[in-house]
């Protein structure tokens, strides 16, 4: 068996997970609602407080959904429970973010100021002009949501300035040196 797709999900106080017929997952809690079609290979049970999911065969292809779609309801559970949030840090002379309702202004060095549209069952927050955190229930689209972010303006080698991860590093490059003399 698959050693991810053979844990089982505890499902939390709060939480309520309904397979539905088509095989359709429906996880609810405090934070909202979200769901997934899950193929007919995988069979998904809910037991008490845990939900399993088993096979039909052994191919491939199914065992790698099977690890697939235990992760992606593990996922869901605690995405409506506590939810999942990821940090930007934005450096730069005069490089901010401001937060303005359902949107992001960005000054990232051009001309003009780009306002990024935030996905409906997304939030953000600007703690400090440099500082964003991203939030949300889905973890994919949270992910997401940051990557395209983070690409309207990524960290270059040379001076560090661009938006990055809070947890990532940027290796730094040596600039010029000095020419040698001949």
């Amino acid at each position: 068996m698959s050693r991810i797709g053979k844990l089982p999900v505890t499902i939390p106080q709060g939480v309520k997970v309904i397979v539905a017929s088509g095989n359709v997952v429906n996880v609810e809690g405090p934070k909202g609602k979200l769901n997934c079609v899950v193929r007919p290979q995988i069979v998904v049970e809910v037991k008490g407080n845990e939900v399993e999911l088993s096979r039909v065969n052994d191919e491939l292809e199914v065992k790698g959904f099977h690890g697939l779609y235990r992760q992606l309801i593990n996922n869901m559970v605690i995405g409506v429970s506590k939810g999942y949030s990821t940090t930007l840090i934005i450096n730069g002379v005069g490089y901010r973010a401001e937060a303005k309702g359902s949107s992001l202004v960005l000054n990232l060095g051009y001309a003009t100021q780009i306002e990024f549209i935030l996905p409906k069952g997304i939030t953000a927050a600007c703690e400090t002009p440099n500082k964003i955190t991203v939030s949300g229930i889905d973890k994919q689209l949270v992910g997401q949501t940051c990557a395209e972010i983070r690409s309207l303006r990524g960290p270059e080698p040379y001076k560090g300035k661009g938006i990055k991860y809070e947890t990532e590093t940027i290796r730094r490059k040596a600039g010029k040196s000095a020419a040698a003399k001949k």
